[in-house]
């Protein structure tokens, strides 16, 4: 018992840490993992959310587990001399001779380490065994890799061992995780046929719909400052400057009309020809367009649509609670009341 409250230990502190950077990576990664889980199920699932989050819990264990500490004195590994890699792979059988029950917990530790990510490839990623087995593998070889490069090249020196058997017993745990989660039932098949196109989709999916296209917007705007940026200093040596503006209101300037430009054309001009789907709204399988309309109607809602997120880009983040509120009352956005045809005249 006591081998192994020694051995838990050592990295008591590595899985404080990555529990102390879970909430900001996890509040991150939120729109990319609700995109992701809309694109792929076409709903939201509490139960695959909470999954993913647990997720990025492990994968920051698994950076705190394999790199940390790092090397902080003068002297020492990864400083003046590094640690000798271990290329047998039968070398367990000597480290259990030597260290006895704390060698045989280290290896079984290795085991079970990695099973979390098998589970989460057969579960939440779906993957079939072989490609679950290449993802352990390749993530057990990024580890091993870096320690055997000095954190590939931070330090120049090993200041970790890298071990083949650690490579053996993490794909092996990747294998048992992946079992785990086929024993649960069919969510490790792969899905049958894509998730409809809905044109009622909740406020959150619409969110996530309008993040993939404003991130779009903000891509392009800054590529193509870059592109003529550089291309001026490469064939006048001089910054691209308009209307001798300085420099940073050149930048303003450009990314005010490039980013406008890129709002009409991802917010309009494509959703009219593809039936009220946006970029980001094909990726998370929505359009905006919740009913039929007739062209004049069909024009009022987009000049009604193009205002209202023009306003929540100004002035964001303000807007969002605002249209939030209004949704949860009204169960539709303000634009979404735009009549559906127009009635001939003597009707109601």
């Amino acid at each position: 018992m006591g081998a192994v409250q020694s051995f838990l230990a050592n990295y008591s502190v590595n899985f404080q840490l990555a529990l102390l950077a879970w909430p900001f990576f996890s509040a991150a990664l939120t729109l990319p993992i609700l995109a992701y889980v809309y694109h792929r199920d076409g709903k939201l699932k509490v139960p695959v959310v909470c999954g993913t989050y647990v997720a990025v819990l492990y994968l920051l264990s698994i950076v705190c587990f394999a790199f940390y500490p790092l090397p902080t004195t003068e002297t020492g590994p990864g400083i003046t001399y590094g640690v000798a890699p271990q290329w047998n792979p039968l070398g367990f059988i000597g480290d259990i001779a030597k260290d006895g029950p704390r060698a045989i917990f280290q290896l079984l530790f290795n085991i079970v380490f990695f099973v979390p990510l098998g589970f989460i490839a057969g579960y939440l990623l779906r993957m079939r065994l072989s490609r679950a087995v290449l993802l352990a593998l390749g993530v057990s070889a990024f580890v091993e890799i870096a320690q055997l490069t000095g954190l590939f090249g931070l330090y120049d020196y090993a200041y970790r061992c890298c071990d083949v058997d650690d490579l053996v017993c993490n794909t092996l745990g990747g294998v048992i995780g992946w079992l785990c989660a086929r024993a649960l039932g069919s969510r490790t098949s792969p899905d049958q046929g894509r998730p409809e196109i809905t044109r009622n989709p909740g406020f959150i999916r619409r969110c996530v719909a309008f993040w993939i296209d404003t991130s779009i917007i903000g891509l392009v705007a800054m590529v193509s400052w870059i592109a003529v940026d550089l291309g001026m200093v490469l064939t006048s040596g001089q910054q691209l400057r308009l209307f001798s503006l300085s420099e940073s209101e050149t930048l303003m300037l450009w990314q005010t009309c490039v980013g406008a430009l890129m709002f009409i054309a991802l917010e309009v001009v494509i959703p009219w020809f593809r039936g009220g789907s946006t970029l980001g709204g094909s990726f998370v399988r929505m359009t905006c367009e919740t009913r039929e309309r007739s062209v004049a109607y069909r024009v009022f809602f987009y000049v009604m649509r193009t205002i209202t997120m023009a306003m929540a880009l100004v002035f964001s983040p303000m807007m969002f609670p605002v249209l939030g509120i209004y949704y949860l009352f009204k169960r539709r956005m303000p634009y979404d009341s735009v009549p559906g045809a127009i009635q001939p005249e003597g009707t109601k």
